[in-house]
């Protein structure tokens, strides 16, 4: 267990300690802590999301000791930067959370949100558990848990120097990813004699061009800097808001036109609100046809609500503050009778709805009643993470399980890249460019490692020393000084690194949706039976 730091010193040097406990070698989980002769703090608290092995991590103990920890300063709302926080409080944590007003608004619903979805899988898992036999499991935390964490909020604005603790500073700086997101800039000891050690956490970067938020910013110069690497691995063809509207004016044109409905998985926060700015629009000018609009999400119902009080501080609206979201054909779903009764709707109509990737949420319903339709259209506007269900539906699979049935995949399937709240590869390269010199380490976390992988290649060819260049491994900790880092090693593995990506549980699941096809394949029963045979004897 980490947390055991003393004044430690090289000469009259100080030494720090920045661990890595998620968010390395995938995009989830982001949690970062870093240990100093008199603070430990966390940067993030993130959940775990994409397969079933990567999410049970969400319920095994933390790799410290949370109540050790003085205090934590977070990036962003978004769930896997914020969406452990309360089971930190709940083992022990009562340190503030440093965080921007916008974030600590969005927070207010989010966590609370989040709390009930962990009381309703739990509840879930208990009975296919008493079934069986076993014991009941607690949920990960409550809404008690969610109700103390908002209590240690501590709402500090961009560019304002703020000090934890005695000698470390820190500020946010705008990172262009959603509102309130920042990129946090952490001053510290480096010496006895008071000089001191910079350090940068990019937090997630948005792109240049994005609806809502400037493009990131920060100052140059630094010891040592934590970059995302998301899209470190592709770029996006170049376009302009207008461009982006033109093409999403252009799909729902075509889902429309063939009678059914178009159905967008779209993130609560953020993509929720950027749909509905672009779909208002397009309405308001004419541009698509009279139809009714969805967004079949409580919490993005909350979130738009938060959009609404910050409208004044947003940039590249084109509606009016008056307007935002208020057009009379729009439908803020919240009552659980009223999205049943969406899918009494066959055709004609938009349906926004939780979660981006599909993997769980109202948003399964509505491609449940849509997938198998051919006139229906399934639109996807983000990254498809792997092992979720939006990346098997992308990947061209004809037939999907969803809640333990099998849908055969006819509506078209559609998908739009230019709705992605994170920096493209070449945002990322400039991004971290406009940050150098580095003096120590840039450690590249966020990011599956083909990503990290290409991003390093490509940060090398533009002058970047690869001897700088780090690429931190789940649970590894580095010991630091102003110019140098060296790695102390990793905790014990808590999960395989083939496994963040897929596990067995969707090989299993591709197994039986293949199995389901060929059987249907088959010109026979008695081919039918050879293959159970054939698979019988396997076993």
């Amino acid at each position: 267990m980490i947390c055991n730091t003393g004044r430690s010193f090289v000469g009259d040097r100080i030494i720090a300690a920045l661990s890595f406990f998620g968010a390395a070698g995938t995009v989830t989980g982001s949690c970062s802590m870093l240990e100093l002769p008199n603070a430990r703090f966390l940067v993030d608290c993130g959940m775990f999301q994409g397969n079933k092995t990567v999410r049970e991590l969400n319920d095994k103990p933390f790799p410290f000791d949370p109540a050790a920890v003085d205090f934590l300063i977070l990036t962003h709302a978004h769930i896997d930067h914020s969406g452990l926080l309360p089971k930190l409080v709940k083992h022990g944590f009562s340190g503030p959370i440093y965080a921007t007003p916008p974030t600590a608004d969005l927070l207010a619903f989010m966590l609370l949100d989040s709390a009930k979805i962990q009381k309703s899988n739990a509840e879930r898992l208990n009975r296919k558990r008493q079934r069986k036999g076993e014991a009941p499991i607690e949920p990960t935390y409550t809404e008690k848990h969610a109700h103390q964490t908002l209590g240690l909020l501590t709402p500090k604005g961009y560019d304002f120097w703020f000090e934890p603790k005695p000698g470390v500073h820190a500020r946010f700086w705008n990172a262009g990813h959603m509102l309130g997101s920042a990129s946090v800039e952490i001053r510290c000891p480096d010496h006895e004699d008071g000089a001191t050690m910079r350090l940068m956490f990019s937090g997630d970067l948005g792109p240049e061009e994005k609806v809502f938020h400037p493009e990131p910013n920060a100052e140059a110069g630094f010891d040592y800097i934590v970059c995302e690497s998301t899209y470190g691995d592709r770029d996006r063809d170049d376009y302009t808001l207008e461009t982006r509207r033109e093409m999403l004016r252009k799909e729902l044109v075509r889902g429309l036109s063939g009678g059914g409905n178009v159905v967008i998985p779209a993130f609560a926060v953020e993509r929720s609100q950027e749909l509905l700015h672009d779909i208002g629009v397009l309405l308001a000018q004419g541009d698509i046809p009279h139809t009714r609009v969805f967004l079949d999400s409580p919490l993005a119902k909350a979130v738009t609500e938060i959009f609404i009080k910050y409208a004044h501080t947003l940039d590249d609206v084109e509606l009016d503050e008056r307007e935002l979201f208020r057009d009379p054909r729009f439908h803020l779903v919240q009552d659980v009778e009223e999205s049943k009764g969406i899918n009494q709707i066959t055709g004609g109509a938009i349906i926004i709805s939780a979660s981006g990737m599909a993997d769980a949420g109202r948003i399964q319903h509505h491609i449940k009643n849509n997938i198998w339709r051919s006139n229906a259209t399934i639109l996807f506007v983000g990254y498809q993470a792997p092992g979720t269900l939006g990346h098997y539906i992308t990947s061209g699979e004809p037939v999907v399980r969803i809640h333990g049935r099998e849908y055969a995949v006819k509506a078209e399937i559609r998908q739009l890249g230019n709705y992605s709240a994170h920096a493209d590869q070449g945002e990322l390269l400039e991004w971290v460019m406009e940050r150098a010199p580095v003096a120590g380490k840039l450690f590249l976390n966020h990011g599956d490692d083909d990503a990290r992988e290409e991003m390093a290649r490509l940060l090398i060819d533009r002058g970047i020393d690869p001897e700088k260049i780090v690429l931190p491994q789940m649970d590894e900790t580095f010991e630091i000084v102003a110019r140098d880092a060296k790695s102390k090693g990793r905790l014990p593995e808590r999960i395989p690194r083939n496994e963040l990506l897929t596990d067995w549980n969707n090989d299993y699941a591709a197994f039986l949706v293949a199995l389901t096809q060929r059987l249907h394949d088959a010109e026979s029963d008695e081919q039918r039976r050879r293959l159970i045979s054939k698979l019988q004897q396997a076993l």
